[in-house]
């Protein structure tokens, strides 16, 4: 089968360089793995290990309670953010792992910072947060659909920057995952989703007006991964034409930065043999 790609390899391939001074082409790059898994046996052979060995980090980060984890996904719609999550944290506790989808603000949600309910769910120490969806949706769809002023939204980048660079400074390593879908491979999932009855319920007929708007979402992705991507937190487009390649890549980043976090049990204060149990 072959053994997993390295971590520095995947970080090289999919990780979007720090300060913004070049132009980023989605066009370019690629959205079906041809570099880092040769085939789906190795993908998935990779996957189940990582997801194994997160399961047991994760164990150590909880019992540490010494830092966080956040992990932030985005994509377009049917790029495969809930399939990563249940694919990489398949062996993992819940009681570690906190799971907070972005949907549309609430009336009390809107009555704060674009950032208030953001912060809220930011992963206590020694847990896990995945964001499906985040405040990025306040650079992307707010972006595209014009629901504020432009200079508004121009400005947000760099306080993101801010308050991500704030969360790492306090102990939370932030992971940035942008599932990188194609237009073709898109297409054919929304169309899934309308014939098969279990999956029917995930249709929603506003994914087809953002379809249209497919270029102004590239557009709105480019600038916020050349606007975003810093050293304490850079982006990694992961291409999400194959399930299988997808989710093992994005499990290797996962355990990537576990293992740079590299938790240990605590040491209790006390010895076995002071205690006697009969």
């Amino acid at each position: 089968m072959g053994r997993s790609p390295a971590f520095s390899k995947v970080r090289s391939v999919t990780r979007i360089p720090a300060g913004g001074r070049s132009r980023v082409d989605l066009r370019k790059r690629d959205t079906d793995d041809s570099i880092l898994f040769r085939d789906k046996d190795q993908a998935l052979v990779s996957l189940d290990a990582d997801a194994q060995r997160i399961d047991v980090l994760q164990d150590a980060l909880f019992a540490a309670q010494a830092g966080s984890l956040l992990v932030v996904l985005q994509g377009i719609d049917t790029s495969g953010k809930d399939g990563v999550t249940k694919a990489v944290f398949r062996y993992t506790s819940p009681l570690g792992v906190r799971v907070h989808p972005f949907g549309r603000p609430s009336e009390m949600e809107l009555a704060h910072d674009y950032l208030w309910r953001i912060h809220q769910a930011v992963p206590r120490r020694g847990h896990i947060a995945v964001f499906n969806r985040s405040h990025y949706e306040d650079v992307l769809v707010v972006r595209v659909r014009n629901l504020a002023p432009r200079d508004r939204v121009d400005e947000r980048y760099e306080q993101i920057n801010e308050f991500e660079r704030h969360l790492v400074a306090n102990g939370t390593r932030v992971l940035k995952l942008m599932l990188h879908v194609s237009h073709e491979e898109q297409g054919r999932r929304l169309k899934e989703r309308l014939e098969r009855p279990e999956k029917r319920w995930k249709f929603n007929p506003d994914d087809l007006a953002d379809r249209q708007l497919w270029d102004e979402y590239q557009e709105a992705y480019e600038i916020m991964l050349r606007s975003c991507s810093t050293k304490h937190a850079p982006w990694h487009v992961i291409p999400a034409d194959s399930k299988t390649r997808r989710d093992a890549i994005a499990a290797r980043l996962v355990l990537a930065e576990l293992e740079d976090m590299s938790p240990t049990y605590p040491d209790p204060g006390y010895r076995p043999d002071q205690f006697q149990i009969d």
